[in-house]
């Protein structure tokens, strides 16, 4: 874990009991060379970009306040609330109950079929140096009871089947950002694609798994830069790549989205299994649980979900620990193991699914003291662009936080300006270098950043600063602009 100065003073400024909280303190003016500052700094971004910007001290005292109760797309800041909820509502965050399994199911004709059951790990693997949650595992225990299977089935139905967020763009679905949510995880649920430079002309080498049929239509041109871009429609195994690659540039790895999770595991349990002599003459076959009204809390009117029976497993792998997945979320901004975060937590209080999720949110951020008005959520991760929330609510999510016994748990978890994360090559440099800890968030025409900073006199402060609505090609502009202002702020303070 990375260590500085700064970082325990915040841990130290932050341990203190704070009497108000931003959400609820009462907005006062800034001073004013302060904020004006603060507005030019902001003016130098694109022109036609919108900004909120709220700045309090840990005591809820107002130091910056522009659109504090403006409306904004969050993008992976939606990350901070996610990541709160979990906290708050799985204490343990040690180990979760079960990971996943195998079992044998057999007919009346004898005919033996493999069953893998998902049950929401973010962690399991099946890369050739795995040492932990490993899908060999797995495959080894089947081998060693039968050597000849007929069907291999991923069964994800811990969770109802539903892999996307509403309002995440479609587009995004053949990315790795994209990828389907399923309780039944692999590898991250992304098609890894290996590809060399040929010779000038001529098509580079592609090596990927055969689970994709992969078109190849890159070209080899002179020097080192790359421009390949790909092409998946939804639901389809066919990957068409264009564009062109440097003779001279360094072997690429490409990661692209797979739509359906629970069959690919299946797919690629299969294939370990006839490494290890086992016969598979049947099919791969998924089995999913759909999503219907029982799985939306408002339409239980107060009745308990319906959950699936569970099987007992030929063999199991342990559950990793939640906790530690909690820093590659936050700090990496991992969307996948979001998602599934948000859905352990909606498991715990219903079915597992988005709905559940949604409840869980509005019931903490109201313990919280957050306006409802404040937030809203349709993901876990912050692809969907129907999510908003104001400064006011982030700020607010952020002091209640520093009052929980979780907290510096959760702050450990946030990249540092400078040093890690999607934040170690912002701030190099300034005064901000090692000591802002924030959350960030990208999405189209939207940034985002809110966390905690210490100022040059050693205060600590909470901030939020959300840009949306920046013309095409200026969001690093509206970046620089917003990263400007907090360095001024500390500076001043």
């Amino acid at each position: 874990m990375t260590t500085s100065i700064g970082r325990f003073a915040l841990a130290s400024a932050l341990a203190l009991s704070l009497s108000l909280t931003a959400a609820n303190a009462q907005t006062s003016p800034a001073p004013a060379s302060l904020r004006a500052t603060v507005e030019q700094k902001l003016a130098e971004g694109p022109a036609g970009s919108r900004f909120g910007m709220l700045v309090t001290t840990l005591d809820g005292e107002v130091l910056v306040s522009i659109a504090p109760d403006q409306r904004f797309i969050p993008a992976s800041n939606t990350k901070m609330f996610t990541t709160a909820i979990a906290y708050a509502e799985l204490p343990l965050l040690q180990r979760t109950a079960k990971g996943t399994g195998v079992r044998l199911e057999t007919d009346a004709d004898g005919a033996v079929d493999v069953v893998l059951h998902g049950r929401g790990d973010a962690l399991l693997s099946s890369a050739a140096d795995c040492k932990n949650v490993c899908l060999q595992t797995l495959a080894d225990a089947v081998a060693a009871k039968t050597r000849h299977v007929r069907n291999v089935v991923g069964d994800d139905s811990w969770f109802p089947d539903e892999r996307w967020g509403p309002g995440m763009s479609w587009n995004n679905i053949q990315s790795r950002y994209g990828t389907g949510t399923s309780a039944l995880t692999l590898d991250d649920n992304e098609l890894v694609v290996k590809l060399a430079p040929g010779a000038v002309g001529a098509a580079p080498g592609v090596e990927a798994p055969g689970y994709y049929t992969i078109e190849n239509h890159v070209t080899t041109v002179a020097g080192k830069d790359e421009a390949i871009e790909a092409f998946r429609m939804p639901n389809s195994r066919v990957l068409r790549l264009t564009g062109t690659v440097g003779a001279d540039a360094a072997p690429l790895t490409l990661r692209y989205g797979i739509d359906d999770p629970a069959h690919y595991a299946a797919w690629r349990l299969g294939e370990l299994l006839r490494a290890r002599g086992v016969r598979v003459d049947g099919t791969i076959a998924v089995r999913h649980r759909p999503l219907t009204a029982a799985d939306d809390p408002a339409k239980r009117k107060g009745a308990a979900a319906i959950l699936p029976t569970e099987p007992v497993m030929l063999a199991e792998l342990p559950a990793p620990s939640l906790a530690t997945n909690m820093v590659r979320i936050n700090k990496e901004s991992q969307n996948l193991h979001t998602e599934l975060m948000l859905r352990r937590v909606a498991r715990q209080a219903g079915s597992g699914s988005i709905a559940d999720g949604q409840a869980v949110m509005y019931k903490v951020m109201a313990q919280a003291g957050l306006p409802a008005t404040g937030y809203h959520f349709a993901d876990g991760s912050g692809m969907s662009s129907y999510n908003r929330i104001s400064p006011r609510a982030a700020v607010g999510l952020l002091s209640w936080i520093a009052r929980q016994p979780w907290s510096m748990a959760w702050r450990e978890t946030l990249p540092i300006a400078g040093r890690d994360g999607t934040l170690a090559s912002r701030f190099k440099g300034t005064l901000l270098e090692g000591k802002l800890f924030a959350k960030t968030g990208s999405l189209n025409a939207s940034r985002a950043l809110s966390g905690y900073l210490t100022t040059r006199s050693g205060r600590t402060l909470i901030f939020s600063a959300l840009a949306n609505d920046m013309p095409d090609g200026t969001d690093s502009q509206a970046t620089a602009a917003v990263d400007r202002a907090l360095v001024a702020i500390a500076e001043a303070l």
